[in-house]
Order: structure tokens, then C-alpha cells, then sequence
């Protein structure tokens, strides 16, 4: 078989599909592998450069083929996609993923190590968990609304439900509901309980990381935001300007521009939404709680709120962390 210089993988749970070319262009392998063929087969090749579009498992086997000596790139899905000729199928997959990896203006998705996967993996199910908590105390309040029972909103509300449904002293709430109700209130701590577990292990990764703490030095980042734009982004030097992180993140303008005329509209919503959204969230904390007059950043939004609404300047202000963050 000729020399195999790139490869276009396209992987699924089971069946991946390979496209392989040589020095000229010209097809030299079209094939498909079982799973427990993938090893076997790169680890019989020569070095080659090999394309995967970035997925849930597109890290994992970018860090298993480069440590076979492999030259392995990830390019967003959508960015393959243009190179589709007609019909989808595995094989037009891989042959439109060996065909953008070579495109000198593509870009490309740092590969992850295993740690900053398992600190996003923290993330990702402390907000699962979140979001289980919320329902739980929303079926709570609804349910007790049935029979009239409505409390403030937050923490000290739902304390209240929970003491009301607890106690025995009242005939506020009927027996048999109270007993329907009482499973989600030992639900709801339990599931609080482990959103706390997963605080202290995120915080305790996050003190053990410099780049972390030197994030967290920014306004209106904690160690929550800084930890997961450090595992997230793996080598800022990718971005050329703090803008293009900004962009990337989506705190920047879609422009729709043509003839010379900028037009530009609102926010991407590109990129991560997660790291977006936490970094609106921390803007929120810095223009609620900030003395006027201290920080550079405050005073520019403080003087942003007099001619323009509450979340422009919120979301102007995130942008202006990112290019913040871009510099650390």
C-alpha cells in the first residue's frame, strides 16, 4: 500500500470510517474499522496527519492517536460540513474531514487533556444537578400553591415550605399530601448536598491551579468562571486579540456588513454558552455590588448605564472581562 500522509477519521460508538490519501491527493484507503480495530490499524501506520471533528469523544481519540506518533487535528463540525459532497454517509464524511484538515485557513480545536476534561465534567454535572434542584423546588412551591400556601422567592422561602411541610402543628397541608411531599424535600437536600460536594472539589482544583487563581484576580470572576474558562480554554495563544476570545465566547456583535457599510447587530451567542453565560452572571455581581468610582472597568459601565438598559451594559461588560481575561 502507498504511503498514507493524511487521513480523514470519522468516528461513531462502534464503525469508524477511514479516508486515507497520499502525497499527490490521490485515495489510498477506504475503509471501515470495528472499534477494536482503531489501535491496531494507526499503530501499523507511519506518522501521518489525521483529521477528527471535534465531539464528546473526538478528545479521546485525539490524545490515544498522538500518542502513537500521530499528527492529530480537531476542526469544528461545522466547519467540515461545506466539504460534504451530496449524500451524508460515513464515507463522505471522512473524505470531507481528510479534505479540510489540509485547508491552510481552517481552524482547528486544541486538543484537551484528561484533567480539563474531568474539571469540565464537574461543571457540567454541578449544573445538572442545579437544574434538578430548581425543578424540585418549583414542584414543591406548585404543589403547596394547590391548597394556598405561597411564599417569597429564594432560599428563605423555600425553608419555609420545607418547615411547613415537616411540622405536624398545623392542618395547613392534608396528611396524604404532605406524605406525597415529604420524598421530594429528602430529594431536594440530597441533591443540594452533592451541588455543595461538587463546589468543594471544583474550589479545591481551582486553589491547586495557578492560571485559575491569577483568573480569578479579574472583576466579577470567582473561582467557579475561572476554573472552567481555564479548563475550557486550553492555549489562549490560538486568539490573536482579546476580541477574537471575546468572539469566540460570543459577547461579540454579529455583523452583517457589505459594500463598505458596517452593520453590526446583536451578540453572536457563538461559541461556549456556559462560560457566556457565567461571565454575564459575574457582570451582573460586579455593576450590583461595586462601589462607583474604584475599579476602572465599574466607572466606564457605571457611565454606560446613564445612556443605555441594564443587560446591554451587563454584556458589554462581559465582553470587556474577556478581553480582561485574554491578557492574564
Amino acid at each position: 500500500m502507498e504511503k498514507i500522509t493524511t487521513i480523514g477519521l470519522d468516528i461513531t460508538k462502534q464503525v469508524f470510517q477511514v479516508h486515507g490519501i497520499n502525497g499527490a491527493g490521490s485515495i489510498v484507503s477506504r475503509r471501515k474499522l470495528r472499534r477494536d480495530d482503531v489501535v491496531g490499524f494507526f499503530r501499523a501506520l507511519p506518522p501521518c496527519l489525521i483529521g477528527i471533528e471535534a465531539c464528546a469523544t473526538g478528545h479521546h481519540w485525539a490524545r490515544v492517536l498522538m500518542a502513537l506518533g500521530h499528527e492529530v487535528r480537531l476542526m469544528p463540525a461545522s466547519y467540515v460540513k461545506p466539504y460534504v459532497k451530496r449524500q451524508k454517509n460515513d464515507a463522505t464524511d471522512a473524505e470531507a474531514i481528510c479534505e479540510a484538515v489540509a485547508r491552510p485557513t481552517m481552524r482547528f480545536v486544541p486538543v484537551k487533556s484528561e484533567e480539563q476534561q474531568s474539571v469540565l465534567m464537574l461543571h457540567r454535572v454541578r449544573e445538572l444537578l442545579i437544574r434538578q434542584r430548581t425543578m424540585l423546588v418549583n414542584a414543591l412551591r406548585g404543589h403547596l400553591a394547590e391548597f394556598g400556601i405561597v411564599t417569597r422567592q429564594g432560599i428563605a422561602g423555600v425553608g419555609m415550605l420545607i418547615a411547613l411541610v415537616e411540622g405536624d402543628d398545623h392542618d395547613l397541608i392534608p396528611a396524604l399530601a404532605r406524605s406525597a411531599l415529604l420524598p421530594l424535600i429528602g430529594q431536594l437536600r440530597e441533591v443540594h448536598q452533592k451541588v455543595s460536594e461538587m463546589d468543594r472539589q471544583i474550589l479545591a482544583w481551582h486553589r491547586s491551579n495557578e492560571l485559575s487563581r491569577r483568573l480569578e484576580t479579574t472583576p466579577g470572576i470567582g473561582p467557579i468562571t475561572a476554573s472552567a474558562i481555564t479548563a475550557t480554554v486550553t492555549d489562549a495563544s490560538l486568539f490573536k486579540s482579546g476580541r477574537q476570545l471575546a468572539a469566540w465566547i460570543g459577547l461579540a456583535p454579529r455583523q452583517n456588513s457589505s459594500g463598505g457599510k458596517d452593520r453590526l447587530g446583536r451578540i453572536s451567542k457563538q461559541g461556549d454558552p456556559y462560560l457566556r453565560r457565567l461571565l454575564v452572571v459575574g457582570t451582573h455581581a460586579v455593576l450590583r455590588f461595586s462601589r462607583k468610582g474604584k475599579a476602572a472597568s465599574t466607572r466606564w459601565a457605571a457611565e454606560l448605564l446613564a445612556k443605555k438598559p441594564y443587560n446591554v451594559v451587563a454584556v458589554a461588560l462581559a465582553n470587556k472581562i474577556a478581553r480582561i481575561v485574554f491578557g492574564r
